[in-house]
């Protein structure tokens, strides 16, 4: 079994790492070669489109971090946790949500699957 908290801090910081050269090498060094993410507005796969998915969110949501929401939990080769984006600054969330992480026999992901709790209203 992985441990799923360390993965799911690095995670976390995969999205929150603001150098793009840095985050693709995080994202090299998480998911497997043909890792895919899936949530309900996205369906990418390999490092270049995480990457590029997680640079849209990025830039969809500049001065925000996402923050780990309640445990982590795991069993087998799988994972899950909650997650929140929030002001930098400080504040509410304006965006919350649940990610499943399949994890390979080497350490990565291949997979995961994301789930919107909370989204911001649309205008």
């Amino acid at each position: 079994m992985s441990d799923f908290k360390d993965l799911a801090d690095r995670y976390i910081a995969t999205w929150n790492e603001p150098d793009a050269g840095a985050r693709r090498a995080a994202v090299a060094s998480l998911w497997a070669e043909d890792g895919t993410y899936t949530d309900p507005l996205a369906s990418v796969a390999g490092h270049d489109a995480i990457a590029a998915l997680i640079a849209g969110a990025r830039e969809q949501f500049p001065g925000f971090a996402f923050r780990l929401l309640g445990p982590v939990d795991g069993h087998h080769d799988i994972g899950r946790f909650a997650w929140e984006l929030v002001p930098e600054a400080g504040g509410e969330s304006v965006v919350e949500g649940s990610d499943v992480a399949v994890v390979g026999e080497d350490g990565r992901i291949t997979g995961v699957f994301g789930f919107l709790d909370k989204v911001p209203a649309s205008q």
